[in-house]
């Protein structure tokens, strides 16, 4: 018996119930989904070296475990770097308040004289009472024990994923057949992606990190180091990673530095290192493996970020490039993929349009 056909306003009904249903799974199993996502990213990135150890005869779980192990222990290195410099900026922030105390008292004054705008006064001082209360200290905990969970079962699951690599494959081939699948070209497609994303912002983030920490280090910056690497990390986030942390550079130069021309030359070498990053340093490294639009890209940092916190900031814009490359292999959604796509149409046709008018 034949199926009867959908009315337009059913299809789009049935097509938004689904989106809103995927939300919510997203959004709800967050603590299944993102170690899985993120270890399924980081067996790719892993994939070649993994590869090559293999090629050293070196069995398949050994090399796995030593590929593991070597990133592990370099996050470690950066995380224990990071939270000795963090304790010394904690140690700093009593002089950081009440020097941002003492500028916004400034700007209040400057603000009443000038214009005559009453901003208010400062009173109660900028302590950090607040930060520090009961019910705060227990949901920073509760959200430290859980990601802790999510750090420790990643590594667990990308030695799965890279494990039992040819079982999946096999699993696709039984499922789809060996011959003209096109199940098994968008894997190797979606994964050509994710592998070249990954990697390639881990070269950009490593680049953006030395070219920050230099100039943080001959500048003085006392802690240049995590602020580097802070730089760094958020580039992963475009634009509003970048504005966020270099914001807060700026406002550290300000609070610690006398005088004007420090925050300024900051700001200026900032933007030079993300013009350089976004101009030279990101297309000659990433190239156009992620051939995504900008509004894309921000919607899906939003989108990203509103559903999975800063990890689906991070993971869905390769996870947008995958679903771009599936869109592009169905005849149905393929101009849905054209949208997502940063490829103009050409301008051939509008010459001539014009010629003829």
């Amino acid at each position: 018996m034949d199926h009867p056909t959908l009315h337009p306003v059913q299809k789009t009904a049935l097509i938004m119930l689904i989106l809103v249903l995927s939300v919510v799974i997203l959004k709800f199993a967050d603590f299944i989904l993102i170690p899985v996502a993120w270890a399924v990213f980081i067996a790719f990135a892993l994939m070649p070296m993994n590869k090559w150890l293999e090629t050293k005869n070196i069995p398949r779980p050994m090399a796995i475990a030593l590929s593991i192990f070597l990133v592990s222990l370099f996050a470690v290195l950066v995380l224990y770097v990071l939270l000795n410099q963090m304790i010394g900026l904690l140690a700093d922030v009593p002089f950081i308040s009440a020097k941002l105390a003492q500028s916004l008292d400034e700007l209040t004054e400057f603000m009443t004289k000038k214009f005559g705008i009453d901003m208010g006064s400062n009173e109660q001082g900028w302590g950090a009472s607040e930060l520090f209360s009961s019910e705060n200290l227990n949901r920073t905990f509760l959200s430290t024990a859980k990601w802790l969970t999510i750090a420790g079962i990643i590594p667990l699951f990308t030695f799965l994923f890279m494990y039992y690599r040819d079982f999946f494959t096999e699993f696709l081939y039984r499922k789809f057949g060996k011959r003209d699948n096109p199940v098994m070209d968008w894997v190797k497609d979606a994964g050509g992606v994710i592998q070249a994303y990954l990697i390639g912002m881990i070269k950009v983030t490593g680049i953006v990190a030395l070219m920050a920490g230099l100039f943080f280090y001959f500048f003085g910056i006392k802690y240049f180091l995590l602020f580097a690497i802070f730089i760094a990390v958020m580039n992963l986030i475009p634009y509003i990673g970048v504005l966020i942390s270099s914001l807060l550079v700026i406002l550290y130069v300000f609070l610690t530095f006398d005088g004007i021309i420090y925050p300024i030359v900051t700001l200026l070498v900032l933007w030079g290192i993300q013009l350089i990053e976004n101009n030279l340093i990101t297309p000659l490294i990433v190239g156009g493996k992620v051939n995504i639009n900008m509004l894309a890209v921000i919607l899906a940092i939003l989108i990203g970020g509103g559903i999975w916190g800063i990890s689906g900031m991070v993971l869905f814009i390769p996870m947008v490039g995958v679903l771009k490359i599936t869109l592009d292999k169905s005849v149905k959604w393929k101009a849905y993929g054209y949208l997502l796509g940063d490829t103009f149409p050409p301008k051939k046709k509008k010459a001539v349009a014009e010629h003829t008018t």
